[in-house]
């Protein structure tokens, strides 16, 4: 017998249990079901045996690091299962593409049709493998037996993403006889993914999973047709360039043509930018561009451009960020913690900002806010503005599309933009890189750079920052006019150079350090690259540093 110290109560068990033995001893004390064990402060799959005099902790399906395992874990059984069903009508590439509220896409490549038959065979052939509880067995192979694995079995993605691996070996899960890999930590076997729902949809597939908040219940899919059309937008210039993994984007970095690539991409969103002027302009009748998105999405260098496009058509555009019509400090709304709330519409003075605008519209002029950050009050410094034929502002908040801030405002003379980082790269077919990856990355970087702050911080704040965004922005995506995708398919090879000091710095003991491990071990996937070629007017020298614009 072995002694260990779960959550700071001695306990025995023989030399041969794993923690997932433990767990079940512990599930009782926990709201929801164990998914990872935290061991010495390390996390660790529930299949390891215990160390002696070791100390732990679980993480359920309601955590983070939880939610994620039980999200790769059903991905893998749904290929399993896909692979099973689909012998006919083998597809010639399955792709988990990104995610559309609480589901995720995955997209279906084949010369048959994808129906609700193919779904519901899908699911049911899940259920199968959910109920046999098989286990996901893992094994650390020599990178070179690895590849040969993944190359017997056709899955050139992985072994075009292997040829940059530095490390000598790479874990492999397999479901029977199904081997896949996984970015990540896995549950013990299939039983443990109990919560599911597949439906086609788009030529494709949606995988709907519980959210963290409620691990165990599914709710509806709701279509989000215009994001997923930018999404799917995004993913086909990806193909077109030929860069649909992190292993081809490497492959064209050490071709060297990372610089055309930098160019084409540059060029495309520049032109996206200008259609969404020509869109603008033609409406007529348009005074108020109201620009929402969430946090690092590129707004503030988005709006510069925009306004660029607009005066190449003849209108003269005004640059505003909600953010000058803070209320001041004392009158903030507190959250449940007691913080200052400055994502919720409260924070705004929502009257005076109405008053303000609503005198603009019908010609009067008025000296607009400034809003000091370090005092926390409002100023005034004779910003004044009165609208002409031609002119237009271009309001820049997280609360522009939500039509209670502009509540006075007509319609008509509101444009709204949607605009969000929308990583279209994968690691790979089977590992999708979650678009609040790429956002977070670009905030420790500007944050450190602008702020001073250090990535423990940013990491600190990001669950808060993030319950900001479902609320208060992606309710509101689909009511845009138009959208637009800021992510580049390039910058994160670019992010890595900056951001991977600022995440050596956390250390061991501190509580953002499995956060800084798991961001560290996913920017190994990628070969870093100089930003010195990047014009002074893209998005990501808003957070890298260099930009024409004041950002």
């Amino acid at each position: 017998m072995v002694s260990i110290r779960v959550n700071g109560v001695a306990k025995e068990y023989a030399e041969t249990a794993t923690y997932e033995q433990v767990a079940k001893d512990c599930q009782k004390d926990y709201s929801y079901p164990i998914a990872l064990a935290v061991v010495n402060g390390k996390f660790r799959e529930l299949v390891h045996k215990i160390t002696p005099g070791a100390e732990v902790e679980f993480l359920t399906y309601g955590d983070s690091a939880g939610h994620k395992t039980y999200v790769r874990t059903a991905t893998m059984i749904m290929m399993k299962a896909m692979q099973d069903v689909m012998t006919t009508d083998k597809p010639d590439k399955v792709k988990v593409e990104f995610a559309i509220g609480k589901g995720y896409y995955i997209s279906v490549v084949s010369k048959h049709e994808v129906t609700d038959e193919v779904a519901a065979r899908v699911q049911a052939r899940m259920q199968e493998i959910v109920d046999a509880c098989i286990p996901v067995q893992k094994q650390s192979l020599p990178k070179d037996e690895a590849i040969a694995l993944f190359e017997k079995h056709g899955m050139m993605d992985k072994v075009n993403l292997f040829r940059f691996r530095r490390g000598s070996s790479i874990n492999v899960y397999n479901i029977e006889d199904y081997f896949d890999y996984y970015y990540g930590y896995m549950l013990p076997n299939t039983g443990y993914v109990s919560c599911f729902a597949v439906e086609a949809y788009e030529g494709g597939l949606i995988l709907n999973l519980p959210d963290r908040s409620h691990p165990e219940e599914i709710t509806e899919f709701i279509p989000r047709e215009k994001l997923f059309h930018t999404l799917r937008q995004a993913d086909e210039w990806g193909s077109k360039m030929g860069i649909d993994t992190v292993g081809d984007l490497n492959c064209q970095i050490c071709d060297g043509k990372l610089n055309d690539l930098i160019l084409v991409q540059e060029a495309f969103q520049e032109r996206r930018i200008g259609e969404i002027a020509r869109e603008i302009a033609a409406r007529g009748g348009v005074k108020f561009v109201m620009i929402a998105g969430p946090s690092s999405s590129g707004k503030t260098t988005f709006s510069h451009r925009l306004s660029i496009q607009l005066r190449t058509l003849g209108l003269t555009p005004h640059p505003i960020a909600l953010d000058d019509y803070f209320v001041n400090r004392e009158d903030t709304p507190l959250d449940e913690n007691g913080d200052y709330n400055f994502e919720c519409l409260g924070a705004l003075d929502v009257e005076l900002f109405n008053h303000d605008m609503s005198k603009l519209l019908a010609g009067e002029e008025v000296e607009l806010p400034t809003f000091n950050f370090k005092t926390g009050h409002r100023e005034y410094k004779g910003n004044k503005k009165k609208l002409g034929p031609d002119d237009i502002l271009v309001l820049e908040g997280i609360h522009g599309l939500n039509d209670k801030l502009s509540y006075s405002l007509p319609n008509e003379s509101k444009f709204k933009i949607y605009i969000s980082a929308l990583t279209s790269l994968n690691v790979d077919e089977h590992n999708r890189i979650p678009t609040t990856d790429g956002r977070l990355l670009r905030r420790m970087v500007r944050d450190a750079r602008t702020r001073g702050a250090s990535a423990k911080r940013t990491i600190q704040m990001w669950p808060s920052v993030r319950r900001g965004e479902e609320e208060n922005i992606f309710p509101f995506q689909e009511s845009a006019d138009a959208f637009f995708n800021s992510a580049l398919i390039y910058e994160l090879a670019v992010l890595k150079q900056f951001a991977e000091p600022l995440l050596f710095s956390i250390t061991p003991e501190e509580p953002e350090y499995h956060e800084a491990k798991r961001l560290l071990k996913f920017l190994e996937y990628f070969l870093g690259v100089s930003s010195e070629h990047l014009p002074n007017n893209s998005i990501v020298r808003e957070f890298a540093g260099g930009s024409c614009f004041p950002v």
